[in-house]
């Protein structure tokens, strides 16, 4: 299985919810699936994104088992997991574009692709997710903290010293697990090309 299947199964087993069709369809006409996740670290290569999505969905079920146990969906089903994990960096759906720079190699210079970031919406990065999700589903107030507060301390709102996450954190556990296992997937399971 590919990693389009693969995301499409987890999606359309899982994710029931009013608006789930018009977002799979909204990711079927982007570019979500052959997009990176990055410009040049995790996941920086064609379907990266989807790859990460799959890659952190299951970081976070794992995690969640772990936390919870095997009567998990007592505290927080599947559907949420799928929802946080598969959908948090649909901002960076039409985000990167090729572009072409010129780099030396053995003396001669050359054309090489490379990504360069087109924000078409700049509206932050987990919160833009949020908002890109609630046009076509409700997201309950869990899993709308949780990927809001994806990035943890590298969200440039907590490196400009807002204190919000830390409450947000503290009030909902998922969030943690979802950053943990974004991070799990970032660097642990991703090749990182520099």
């Amino acid at each position: 299985m590919n990693g389009r299947e693969e995301f499409l199964e987890i999606y359309d087993r899982c994710i029931k919810r009013e608006g789930a069709e018009n977002l799979r369809n909204y990711l079927l006409r982007s570019d979500f699936f052959t997009a990176p996740a990055s410009s040049r670290y995790h996941c920086a290569f064609e379907g990266g994104l989807c790859e990460h999505s799959v890659n952190t969905f299951n970081r976070l079920k794992d995690n969640v088992i772990r936390e919870y146990g095997e009567n998990f969906e007592k505290v927080c089903s599947e559907e949420t997991i799928a929802i946080c994990a598969l959908l948090h960096d649909i901002c960076k759906v039409d985000f990167y574009k090729t572009d072409y720079r010129n780099v030396k190699e053995n003396g001669e210079w050359v054309k090489k692709p490379y990504y360069a970031r087109e924000e078409g919406l700049p509206f932050g990065h987990g919160e833009k997710s949020v908002y890109i999700i609630q046009s076509f589903m409700n997201l309950t107030r869990e899993e709308a903290v949780a990927i809001n507060w994806h990035m943890g301390g590298f969200d440039a709102r907590v490196k400009g010293g807002d204190g919000s996450i830390s409450e947000a954190y503290a009030k909902f556990p998922l969030a943690v697990l979802l950053h943990v296992s974004d991070l799990e997937a970032t660097y642990i399971d991703e090749k990182r090309g520099v």
